[in-house]
């Protein structure tokens, strides 16, 4: 999945507008040469790299200051909050000497586009590796009602992430018959899924990740969690190269 390029479009001018901003409000309170609003203008038109040089510096330093104090709240959380039974489902040997953890949400291009790379990493080390899988459903309907049927497949825990890893490589969106489709095609036992799918923890533990995420300062998907250290944002075999040296 290629990223939303509307997006990214909204966030350059977005940072071309703020720098246009900077410069005339520098020009006014004399921290600049003076010269005119006109000269400024004429120079900017003849020079538009400096004003793409000057978002794309603002743009780094917010990305930067948003790492710094999501990295913080995960710090003060503590790796353990991340591997509550009530939150995540969780595998892999309680020693390991590496954790993972992955908040995500089956209608999230980044996390299907993450997930080659995960998955190929999780079946090399689901016996060394502790792992903890967060549902984190934020767009929108479907991605809720699909949360909740995984979420109700974990009563049956040996298809659960058969289910996870099957949906994560679909390319349409996940919806409430798609992915009973598909717990039907990996042999879940859709009457327990129907029921289960109506118990109260399972509004719970949607809340509770979401608490969590707030209290971890994470507000996209996905988020992974190596060792402690987190990565908001689609990751690759480079990137999780990266992440694992620490």
């Amino acid at each position: 999945m290629k990223p939303d390029w509307r997006s990214a479009a909204l966030g350059s001018i977005g940072g071309a507008v703020l720098a246009i901003a900077v410069i005339f409000g520098l020009a006014r309170t004399g921290a600049l040469p003076s010269q005119s609003d006109t000269a400024i203008h004429d120079y900017l038109m003849a020079h538009p790299e400096v004003l793409i040089a000057m978002s794309n510096k603002l743009q780094a330093q917010q990305q930067a200051t948003d790492d710094a104090a999501r990295q913080a709240a995960v710090d003060k959380l503590g790796v353990n909050a991340f591997f509550n039974p009530d939150i995540a489902f969780i595998t892999g040997p309680k020693n390991a000497k590496t954790t993972f953890v992955e908040f995500f949400d089956y209608n999230c291009p980044f996390c299907r586009a993450s997930n080659p790379t995960f998955e190929a990493y999780y079946n090399k080390h689901k016996s060394d590796v502790r792992f903890a899988f967060i549902e984190f459903p934020i767009k929108g309907q479907n991605s809720i009602a699909a949360a909740r049927l995984a979420l109700a497949a974990r009563k049956q825990p040996e298809k659960y992430l058969a289910l996870h890893f099957a949906l994560m490589r679909e390319d349409t969106e996940a919806t409430p018959a798609s992915v009973v489709a598909m717990a039907k095609k990996i042999g879940i036992d859709l009457n327990k899924l129907q029921v289960d799918v109506k118990d109260p923890s399972i509004s719970a533990t949607i809340a509770a990740s979401h608490s969590l995420a707030e209290a971890a300062n994470i507000d996209g998907t996905p988020a992974f969690i190596v060792n402690g250290k987190i990565r908001e944002g689609a990751i690759n075999d480079d990137a999780l190269k990266a992440m694992l040296k620490g």
